[in-house]
């Protein structure tokens, strides 16, 4: 027997995915500050609830659109570096590469946040006009990336982000 609505856990992750979505897209107007005090903390909250989200063992019925464009990536992803300025490099120790280089790898949250969008961008627009089977499978395959991929991203730019905010921990109010 189907259950026809998604788990309150579910309905979260969307919703959390949405509010991402909003902030990036509207990032010039919340300003550097806004940004990283949003992302501090709303990341969290999208890893918790995402660990906590049902595996999906079928997927062949449904899959991740990739709906956002490059043109669009790469809008977000400027107006991101732009705002982080020179904040926006940090040096990542938690890369494969790092294993055989004797150099620091420098990441960028700018396109690590980009990178979580496109992730969350495609999950919502994939979920629209499906059924709840078929929401559940695409919540599911989201998870399996999360594990994968992006949720070694999402730690990494929580933890620049982290550093941001105690180096300038004048210029924000905690």
């Amino acid at each position: 027997m189907e259950n026809d609505k998604l788990s309150p856990t579910s309905l979260a992750f969307i919703a959390m995915a949405n509010e991402y979505c909003e902030i990036i897209e509207n990032c010039v107007g919340h300003g550097r500050e806004g940004v990283v005090e949003s992302m501090l903390k709303l990341l969290p909250r999208i890893y918790i609830t995402v660990s906590d989200l049902e595996p999906s063992l079928e997927y062949f019925d449904a899959f991740i659109s990739q709906s956002l464009d490059e043109p669009t990536y790469d809008m977000v992803r400027g107006n991101l570096s732009a705002l982080m300025g020179e904040d926006d490099v940090y040096l990542e120790v938690f890369l494969e590469d790092m294993k055989y280089s004797d150099t620091p790898i420098a990441a960028s949250i700018s396109e690590n946040l980009a990178d979580l969008y496109q992730e969350f961008y495609n999950v919502v627009s994939s979920l629209r006009d499906l059924s709840t089977d078929e929401q559940r499978q695409i919540l599911g395959m989201c998870k399996e990336n999360f594990i994968e991929y992006w949720g070694q991203t999402l730690c990494n730019v929580f933890r620049a982000l982290h550093s941001l905010r105690i180096a300038y921990r004048d210029e924000f109010e905690c």
